[in-house]
């Protein structure tokens, strides 16, 4: 354990994410000492395999902290549009076929032109994961989810975010996440919902 408090492995390679993740959980008054996959050379990417957000967090969280002999934290997130019938969900990142951000944007775009602005109604669907391993192997496994409800808009606007961010409205507000500041999208808990869901219950679940 650090003076930051204990170390715990945040499963992703994003340098960016480790510290925005850090700052989330500090802001709810849990100190870590989060790490990076990237800090531990040879631990191998984990196929995002599962039918669900939980299935998917669970698998990243239970490779890395077996291969590290740490805690490891990880989330799945996606987004869940109504007239889809919660589709893109858990293949929100591949949904044209790994063609990119935009081809997954356009396409969405294009299979809901003839949906009624009233039906456009969606969801960003986030679960976080934590994963403790414990002294007889077996290891302690939370899971929360967090849900931030909204609309799509029927074109991209603005420029500060990334994925589907352009395209959907939080129900609190008019702007699309791609036109409000990455400060904005912690206070109102967009993707980092999960995170402030699981926070009261990391540091219990590593106490002895």
């Amino acid at each position: 354990m650090s003076d930051s408090g204990p170390s715990v492995v945040l499963a992703t390679r994003n340098a960016h994410k480790v510290p925005e993740i850090r700052d989330i959980l500090a802001d709810e008054g849990v100190k870590l000492d989060l790490l990076g996959v990237a800090d531990f050379p040879g631990v191998e990417d984990v196929a995002e395999t599962g039918l669900t957000y939980e299935e998917n967090s669970l698998l990243k969280a239970r490779a890395v902290a077996a291969a590290t002999g740490l805690p490891a934290l990880a989330d799945d997130s996606g987004l869940s549009v109504d007239a889809l019938n919660g589709m893109p969900g858990v293949f929100s990142g591949r949904w044209s076929g790994g063609h990119g951000d935009l081809a997954n944007l356009n396409l969405l775009l294009a299979q809901l032109a003839d949906v009624p602005d009233e039906h456009l109604g969606a969801a960003f669907v986030s679960v976080a994961a934590l994963v403790v391993p414990s002294i007889n192997g077996v290891p302690g496994e939370i899971t929360r989810e967090g849900r931030v409800t909204g609309r799509l808009a029927r074109h991209a606007r603005g420029t500060q975010g990334f994925g589907y961010d352009p395209i959907f409205v939080p129900h609190d507000d008019t702007r699309t996440l791609a036109e409000i500041t990455s400060a904005e999208k912690n206070a109102k808990s967009l993707r980092s919902a999960a995170f402030r869901a699981i926070a009261p219950l990391i540091l219990p679940a590593l106490t002895p």
